[in-house]
């Protein structure tokens, strides 16, 4: 069984229907990059697969051993959240919240697994410095780690390199690449198409057009072929 199933699924706030007819299937090792354009729905419905929010219709059902508190996510920081005044080391701890239960400290084990993943992050070396005086880049590795403190299953990114400058763009695409390699199922929104045709190994576009399905369908169908060359002709436009 899959991770997680989305059948009919709708979206929205107060029972106004944003985007409808989702149907998707996410299994263990997938790689799904969530497009579509600005407002469509993506941020909802990545709150909805979080059990933040409720479908307005339809169901999300989740299989193959995969609990609620077993989800990592990594959401778009606001300015207030970038400015944070805790220690790399408290963030990154923080994540091993639902790990705790009623317990109101962290263990040994899980104090390890942090130190684990700020290696696997290549952000030890940060561990006693403040969050709010690190560089981007260094603050969504910090996030990261945090996520993975929470999963060993499947990682939930919104929008992973938003703001960051090219190099560090290419360098977070590659540790989720590599997240993913090592068994790490990956849902991630973005807006770069390209990054996403690279990385993905399906695509589920949503909006007025609606698409579900593997990197190479998604070349072929109207709708992936209609929205890529869209963005081509923004970038261009834009150059």
């Amino acid at each position: 069984m899959a991770f997680i199933t989305a059948t009919d699924l709708s979206l929205g706030y107060d029972s106004q229907v944003i985007v409808s007819g989702l149907n998707f299937t996410v299994n263990r090792g997938d790689y799904l990059c969530i497009v579509g354009e600005n407002g469509s729905g993506k941020t909802t419905l990545m709150k909805t697969l979080l059990h933040l929010k409720e479908p307005v219709g339809g169901q999300i059902v989740t299989g193959d051993g995969l609990k609620k508190n077993e989800i990592g996510y990594l959401p778009q920081q606001t300015l207030v959240q970038r400015d944070f005044p805790a220690s790399v080391k408290e963030i990154v701890l923080s994540g091993c919240q639902g790990r705790c239960g009623m317990r109101p400290f962290y263990n040994r084990e899980e104090k390890s697994l942090a130190r684990e993943n700020m290696e696997r992050m290549g952000i030890l070396a940060l561990a006693d410095r403040c969050y709010r005086d690190l560089s981007g880049g260094q603050q969504q590795r910090v996030l990261l780690a945090r996520a993975l403190c929470a999963t060993r299953k499947i990682l939930l990114l919104d929008e992973p390199v938003a703001g960051l400058d090219p190099v560090v763009t290419a360098q977070m695409y590659d540790l989720i690449k590599d997240l993913n390699r090592d068994g790490i199922t990956i849902i991630m929104i973005s807006h770069d198409i390209e990054a996403a045709m690279k990385y993905a190994s399906h695509i589920l576009h949503i909006g007025d057009r609606v698409f579900f399905g593997t990197i190479d369908e998604y070349r072929k169908s109207e709708t992936g072929h209609f929205f890529i060359e869209g963005q081509k002709d923004g970038v261009e436009s834009n150059g």
